[in-house]
């Protein structure tokens, strides 16, 4: 075989090759084309959808107050400090304020001088009745027998007799007052004394709840003012804080202010010790901070064991809203568009279909459909950009995360 017909032979077998395997890649790219592809769908379903909010909060004492001195004095003693738990009633230091104990002493003295005096007017109301009896009957005798005998008795005797008859009466009327303003008078000894004897049970600082003692201001010696003079800035003796029972305060943003209920559940972690409570909301202020636009929201926590420490921080997670009986979808199934939503829905004869939807409860993973789906229906679960209007799509089931693990999350 001559050199030119073998050039043109391997010509012809690399023609051959070249087309052969063209045809397959060309071949096998509209078969790729043509073939249908997969996507993950989830089904709408129904069941119970619940918003919620978590937001951090802070415990602080229910109740806290700086326990000051009524009268200024020293501080005689004191028996508590910071960290000691304190019983209500309980004495917790004692003032010295030697001039009010003499203040006191003379205002009892003043009362047993009243007592006295009330004794000697009490005699002179008796000695008055009784002279006034004496007199009143002498003259009563002496008109008697004026009226039966004419002119035995002289005017004169009798108009004298009468005299000191009204005189004894006025007498008696004289020893009454001075009686009733002797009774006076121990009323007001009395309530002088009691004054003094109610300061000198203020020269206790007494616990008026069931606490911890969070701040001791005073020592032996330390002169403390009254601290009921608004004029001055008294410093207080100690600090108590109730702490067997806590308050959770948390911000609640404007947006999510309509749905705070009283008795609304709540459940707390405590950030230091991972401690989950759960509690509800007791009280709120009902108004918003202009500052933060947030509103105060109160959980009443138990606290027995004083485990937890005013000023702890808490993430608190509140129910929103609840609706039992709902359709719902995984929020990645959803393509929002400003103020519209719609989802991609995989039809009967599984071609794409663009469906407008209108949403409802939104939690963390899941979002209530309120129109546009029935039950059933398969809708694409993410990835909605790469899918065009009537292509034709296989389905596949796509992983849809339980409740226990939306609740981890």
């Amino acid at each position: 075989m001559s050199r030119t017909r073998i050039r043109w032979f391997v010509l012809i077998l690399i023609l051959l090759i070249v087309g052969v395997v063209s045809y397959v890649f060309l071949h096998k790219g509209q078969s790729s084309e043509t073939a249908p592809r997969s996507a993950a769908v989830v089904q709408v379903k129904r069941g119970s959808v619940t918003s919620s909010l978590t937001v951090a909060g802070q415990f602080i004492p229910y109740q806290v107050v700086d326990l000051h001195a009524k009268v200024s004095g020293y501080i005689r003693w004191i028996k508590v400090d910071i960290g000691d738990l304190v019983q209500e009633g309980e004495v917790l230091a004692k003032l010295e304020v030697p001039e009010l104990q003499d203040q006191y002493q003379g205002a009892q003295a003043e009362v047993k001088h009243s007592q006295s005096e009330i004794g000697r007017a009490q005699s002179e109301v008796v000695s008055a009745e009784a002279t006034y009896s004496a007199l009143h009957l002498d003259y009563t005798r002496l008109a008697q027998a004026a009226k039966e005998r004419p002119g035995l008795i002289a005017q004169q005797e009798l108009d004298d007799a009468q005299s000191k008859d009204q005189q004894a009466e006025a007498q008696i009327g004289v020893a009454k007052a001075a009686l009733d303003a002797m009774r006076q008078q121990l009323g007001v000894s009395r309530a002088t004394s009691h004054r003094y004897q109610t300061l000198t049970d203020y020269e206790q600082i007494i616990a008026p709840f069931n606490g911890v003692v969070t701040m001791r201001y005073g020592n032996v010696g330390s002169l403390i003012q009254a601290g009921q003079d608004s004029n001055t800035q008294a410093m207080p003796v100690v600090q108590v804080s109730q702490s067997d029972l806590l308050r959770l305060r948390t911000p609640i943003p404007e947006s999510d202010v309509p749905y705070i209920k009283l008795n609304g559940n709540v459940q707390i972690k405590v950030s230091s010790n991972g401690r989950i409570i759960t509690g509800k909301i007791v009280r709120f202020t009902r108004a918003l901070d202009p500052n933060t636009r947030t509103m105060l929201v109160e959980v009443d926590v138990p606290n027995p064991d004083l485990t937890l420490s005013p000023g702890m921080y808490a993430e608190n997670t509140f129910q929103l809203q609840h609706k039992d009986d709902a359709l719902s979808l995984p929020i990645q199934a959803v393509v929002r568009n400003g103020d519209q939503a719609y989802v991609l829905v995989v039809d009967s004869t599984n071609h794409i279909e663009k469906r407008n939807v209108t949403l409802g409860i939104e939690s963390a993973n899941t979002i209530e459909i309120t129109s546009g789906l029935q039950q059933g229906e398969n809708v694409i679960a993410s990835g909605q950009d790469n899918y065009e209007v009537g292509e034709a799509v296989t389905t596949h089931a796509a992983f849809v995360p339980t409740k226990a693990q939306e609740e981890s999350e």
